[in-house]
C-alpha cells in the first residue's frame, strides 16, 4: 500500500502466545496471492494481518481486551499515548495496576492497563483465571517499552486506511460470515503436545480438543463455500487426522513463549493447513 512506503509499516503492539512473528516469511509464501476480504477470528497480535496489509478485512477475537485495545488504537491513539507514558515500571504499581476491575475503566484507561501489563509481566504472556481475572506475575524487565509511540501510530494509521470491522465475538460467529474468494486464516490456541506445554489458557473458558474439532467442521464448511482456509497448529496426531483430506506442511519455529526460560529457543514443530 503506497500510504506506507515513506513510513513505518504496522507491527504487533502486544506479544501474544502463539505469534506468528517468526514464521512470516512461511506463512506470506504460502497463503494465497488473490483474495477478496480478509478474516482473522483468533486475530492474537495480528502478525499476518499487519503484514498483508489487506484493503478490506474483519478481524476478531474472543478476548475482549485484545480487542479493546485494537478499537483505541485505531479511534484514540493520542489519547492512549498520553496514558501508557504516565505507567511505572514498579513492581508495587503493576499489581497495583493488574487488580484493578478493567470493567471499571474507560475504554482508553482498559487498554493502557492491558498494554503495560503486557509489555511488564513475566514474559508478556496472557494468561486468566478460572475467574477470568489476568493473573501473570511482574516481569522485572529493566527497560520495557511500554509506549512505542512510532508503531502505535502506524497500527492506527494503517487500521484507519481499510475497510475494517474489529470484532469481540466467537470465532464460529465470524466464520459464517466470509464468502467464496475470501481468505480465512485460522489460528486457534493450539492443541497441547505435552502435559506441559500448555499454553492455551488465554481466556478462563480454554480451548478444549473437543473444541479442536468443532474447528475442524467450520473449517470444511469454509472449504465448501468456496473460501482460501489456510490453519496454524501444533503437530498433534488429532490435528493430522482432522485435517487429513487437505494439504498439511510441516513448519520448524522457535517457541517465543515458553515457562521455561532455557526452553524458549528450541526449535518445534508446527502443522500448516490449507484447503488450495
Amino acid at each position: 500500500m503506497a500510504l506506507f512506503n515513506n513510513l513505518q509499516a504496522p507491527k504487533p503492539f502486544v506479544k501474544w502466545a502463539g505469534g506468528k512473528r517468526q514464521l512470516l516469511k512461511q506463512l506470506i509464501f504460502f497463503a494465497p496471492t488473490k483474495f477478496n476480504r480478509y478474516f482473522e477470528p483468533f486475530v492474537g497480535g495480528g502478525a499476518l494481518f499487519f503484514k498483508l496489509m489487506p484493503s478490506t478485512a474483519v478481524i476478531s477475537d474472543a478476548n475482549c481486551e485484545l480487542i479493546n485495545a485494537y478499537k483505541v488504537i485505531r479511534d484514540n491513539v493520542e489519547e492512549l499515548i498520553e496514558s501508557l507514558k504516565r505507567h511505572k515500571n514498579e513492581e508495587g504499581y503493576f499489581y497495583k495496576i493488574r487488580a484493578l476491575n478493567p470493567n471499571q475503566l474507560s475504554p482508553v484507561e482498559r487498554a493502557s492497563r492491558f498494554i503495560f501489563l503486557n509489555k511488564t509481566c513475566f514474559n508478556g504472556l496472557y494468561r486468566e483465571n478460572s475467574k477470568g481475572e489476568f493473573n501473570v506475575p511482574f516481569g522485572k524487565y529493566k527497560k520495557p517499552k511500554i509506549c512505542d509511540e512510532n508503531n502505535l501510530r502506524a497500527v492506527s494509521k494503517f487500521l484507519n486506511s481499510i475497510d475494517l470491522e474489529i470484532l469481540h465475538a466467537d470465532y464460529k460467529e465470524v466464520c459464517s460470515l466470509p464468502k467464496r474468494g475470501d481468505f480465512v486464516y485460522l489460528d486457534p490456541p493450539y492443541i497441547p503436545v505435552s502435559k506441559t506445554a500448555n499454553f492455551t489458557t488465554y481466556l478462563s473458558s480454554g480451548f478444549s480438543e473437543e473444541e479442536h474439532k468443532v474447528l475442524a467442521s467450520v473449517f470444511k464448511e469454509l472449504d465448501k463455500r468456496g473460501c482460501f482456509v489456510m490453519l496454524s497448529n501444533a503437530d498433534h496426531p488429532l490435528i493430522r487426522e482432522l485435517y487429513k483430506d487437505y494439504k498439511i506442511i510441516e513448519l520448524t519455529t522457535n517457541r517465543a513463549i515458553n515457562c521455561v526460560g532455557n526452553k524458549r529457543k528450541g526449535a518445534g514443530k508446527e502443522l500448516l493447513i490449507i484447503n488450495y
